[in-house]
C-alpha cells in the first residue's frame, strides 16, 4: 500500500474535522490532530459509496450494509431510522448527508453529465429533497472538475452557474458571523470557498475548520475537493488517518484508488 496514492482526502477532512469540532483553527501552527481522532459516518458512507462504484451495487443496499456494520458514528435521527427499515424510502432531507458522501462519484465517473447523473442516483436514496440532490451534485462536480485539471475559477465559475451558490466571498468574512447548520444551502458553499480559498490541502482544512460550529463536514467536502485538485495530502497528516481506520475500509479505498487513480485525466 502506497500512502500517498490512496484517495483519503474526504476521510482526512472528517477526522480531522471532528478533532476539531467547535474550534477555530487559524494558525498554521495548531495542531490538527487529538486524542478524539477517529472516523465518523462520513467516512463510513464515503467508503461505501466507493464500494457501491466499485463492484456494481445498488445504494441503498450497500449505504445499508456500512451502517449496520458500523452502527455508532454519530448518524443523525432520520438516517439512523433509514438504516433499520427494511424497505427503506427517501425521507425528502435537505440537509448535507449527501454531500459528504458524494466524492467517490467525482473520482469514478468519466464526464461531468455522467457525474450529475451519478450524484443524483447516489444522492436521492434518502436525500431526495431538491437541495439535498442539489448539494451533492455540486461537491460531485467539484471533485470531478478539480481532478481533471481545472482551474479554482473554471470551478467557481461553473458551481455558481449550474446551482446558484455565491462562491464569491471570502472565508475570512464569513467567519465572524457563520453559524453551521445542516443544509446544503448553508454548507456546501461555504466548504467549497474553503478550498477556493486555499494553498494547498492542509491549509483547505484549516480554513474549513476555522469556521468552529460542527466542521466536521465542511472539512469533509473540502478535503475530498482539495486532494483531487493538489493531488496530494501532507505525509504527517496521511499516517495518523490511515492508521485509524479498519483494514476492511483501507482495503476498499485502496483498490477505489487503484482503479480511480488521482492521476487520471479523463
Amino acid at each position: 500500500m502506497i500512502i500517498e496514492k490512496l484517495i483519503i482526502g474526504a476521510v482526512a477532512g472528517n477526522m480531522i474535522g471532528i478533532c476539531n469540532n467547535d474550534k477555530q483553527i487559524q494558525s498554521a501552527n495548531t495542531p490538527l490532530f487529538s486524542d478524539k481522532l477517529n472516523f465518523t459516518s462520513d467516512t463510513v458512507f464515503t467508503v461505501a459509496v466507493m464500494d457501491a462504484l466499485l463492484n456494481g451495487r445498488e445504494y441503498t443496499e450497500t449505504l445499508q450494509t456500512y451502517g449496520r456494520r458500523y452502527p455508532d458514528m454519530r448518524y443523525g435521527m432520520a438516517l439512523l431510522r433509514w438504516l433499520k427499515q427494511d424497505h427503506p424510502q427517501p425521507y425528502h432531507s435537505w440537509n448535507n448527508g449527501a454531500a459528504l458522501r458524494i466524492s467517490p462519484v467525482g473520482h469514478a465517473c468519466r464526464t461531468l453529465s455522467e457525474t450529475l447523473d451519478e450524484a443524483r442516483r447516489c444522492a436521492e436514496v434518502s436525500h431526495n429533497h431538491p437541495d439535498g440532490i442539489k448539494g451533492a451534485q455540486a461537491a460531485a462536480s467539484c471533485v470531478f472538475l478539480a481532478k481533471n485539471g481545472r482551474s479554482r475559477e473554471e470551478i467557481r465559475s461553473y458551481v455558481e452557474s449550474a446551482f446558484g451558490y455565491d462562491l464569491h466571498r471570502k472565508i475570512e468574512d464569513i467567519r465572524p458571523r457563520y453559524h453551521y447548520d445542516q443544509s446544503c444551502e448553508s454548507s456546501v458553499p461555504e466548504a467549497v470557498i474553503a478550498f477556493l480559498d486555499s494553498t494547498g490541502y492542509e491549509d483547505s482544512l484549516r480554513l474549513a475548520i476555522s469556521l468552529g460550529n460542527s466542521n466536521g463536514s465542511l472539512a469533509c467536502i473540502t478535503g475530498a475537493i482539495s486532494h483531487a485538485y493538489y493531488k496530494e495530502i501532507p505525509h504527517h497528516i496521511a499516517v495518523p488517518v490511515i492508521s485509524r481506520l479498519s483494514p476492511e475500509i483501507i482495503e476498499i479505498i485502496e483498490k477505489f484508488s487503484n482503479t480511480y487513480p488521482l492521476s487520471l485525466f479523463h
